[in-house]
């Protein structure tokens, strides 16, 4: 199949495929004697596997991790618990960062008066504070 079908059938953008290849996520795809890729169902598989990786959030460089252990289906799948737990983590951290967040800005909120901007505790909470 041409990279265009490759990356309709994943709901990818033909240059992430293209980056995806360069930095080695994706092998690199036979060439017609026209000279287009030609890609197949082992494309297909992994540039899906990489796909919902990057939906979860998963970054390059833990992606290209998953990657190589997946290539060796026989060993141990404690690595790619390690990956997945670290990932995690990370996950409930901005869960944590996003909460007092949302808690300062509905404190902030809460406190407007309706009045005049000048008077604007939302205005006046995101403005610098003076130097001492």
């Amino acid at each position: 199949m041409k990279i265009g079908a490759l990356a309709k059938a994943t709901g990818t953008k033909v240059e992430t495929v293209r980056y995806y290849e360069k930095i080695g996520l994706l092998p690199l795809a036979a060439r017609t004697t026209a000279n287009y890729r030609d890609y197949g169902s082992e494309h297909l598989a992994r540039l899906s596997f990489i796909r919902r990786a990057r939906d979860l959030g998963f970054t390059l460089k833990a992606l290209s991790e998953l990657l190589t252990l997946s290539d060796d289906r026989e060993q141990s799948c404690e690595a790619v618990d390690d990956i997945a737990s670290r990932h995690l983590a990370k996950i409930d951290q901005k869960i944590d960062d996003l909460t007092t967040l949302r808690s300062e800005l509905d404190r902030v909120i809460s406190a407007c008066q309706h009045g005049k901007v000048g008077d604007c505790k939302i205005i006046e909470t995101l403005a610098p504070r003076p130097l001492s």
